[in-house]
């Protein structure tokens, strides 16, 4: 396996200038900074409530982003048909509530599996790699893999709440729920890497609860967003993209 890829969801730049309806601070920026500090990709979620990132941000992304641009999207027919003008590397399908404050859940492949189905055949006849947002469950790795899709991204917010509650140094002590959580997405990588599907991950990831999830087999890229950008309010963009960065080359 290679070194596993970072990939910053760079959203809440966004969300901080929707937030006063300026013209700053602009993603573009924020995107060519984590490029610049060794990240490998930038991730977006064009929601349809356009709560942060507007279709504006999408397509001159497009432009800019050097390694891998990666657009998270709801199966939309309006979205579907942005993504397929402006052509991202990759679009990751992802379940999407209006009263959501972030993402809840996995896809539910099953449930929706023919329209998933077409969706990726669209997609992949546009050139465009598909990746399904989905729990860290054998029949949902299993289900995605029969859409065609090429990755799995593996939801590990259970994980990192389970992580996050403990608070302490999880390589001196692992609390059974958290180790339980831990185990679950091992369990998902391996079978996916079994079966030939691709594996990614992310949702909640932070420097305190990442290491423990890179052991997991197969892992190629990681989309973390919301810690990172937190982080940078104190230690600056550039330093909280090489933290990150530092952790996975250990």
């Amino acid at each position: 396996m290679g070194k596993v890829k970072l990939c910053v969801n760079i959203d809440h730049i966004a969300t901080v200038r929707e937030a006063r309806g300026t013209s700053y601070p602009d993603p573009l920026e924020g995107a060519r900074l984590c490029e610049e500090s060794g990240a490998h990709g930038i991730t977006v979620h064009l929601r349809e409530d356009r709560r942060h990132i507007q279709d504006r941000d999408v397509v001159a992304l497009k432009d800019i982003v050097k390694g891998t641009y990666n657009l998270e999207m709801a199966l939309s027919d309006e979205i579907t048909a942005i993504a397929l003008r402006v052509k991202p590397h990759q679009v990751t399908l992802v379940p999407e509530k209006r009263e959501e404050v972030t993402t809840e859940g996995g896809l539910d492949v099953a449930g929706s599996f023919e329209r998933i189905k077409t969706a990726v055949k669209k997609f992949h006849d546009a050139g465009i790699i598909v990746s399904l947002f989905v729990e860290p469950e054998e029949d949902v790795v299993y289900r995605s893999k029969e859409t065609g899709a090429d990755y799995i991204e593996i939801h590990t917010g259970a994980y990192c709440v389970a992580a996050d509650a403990f608070g302490g140094d999880l390589y001196r002590e692992m609390p059974a729920d958290v180790k339980g959580e831990l185990e679950r997405i091992y369990r998902a990588a391996e079978y996916a890497v079994e079966i030939g599907i691709g594996v990614n991950a992310g949702h909640g990831l932070n420097r305190y609860n990442l290491g423990p999830v890179l052991a997991a087999r197969g892992l190629d890229e990681l989309n973390i967003g919301h810690s990172i950008i937190a982080r940078s309010i104190f230690v600056g963009l550039p330093g909280a993209v090489k933290e990150l960065l530092d952790i996975i080359s250990r």
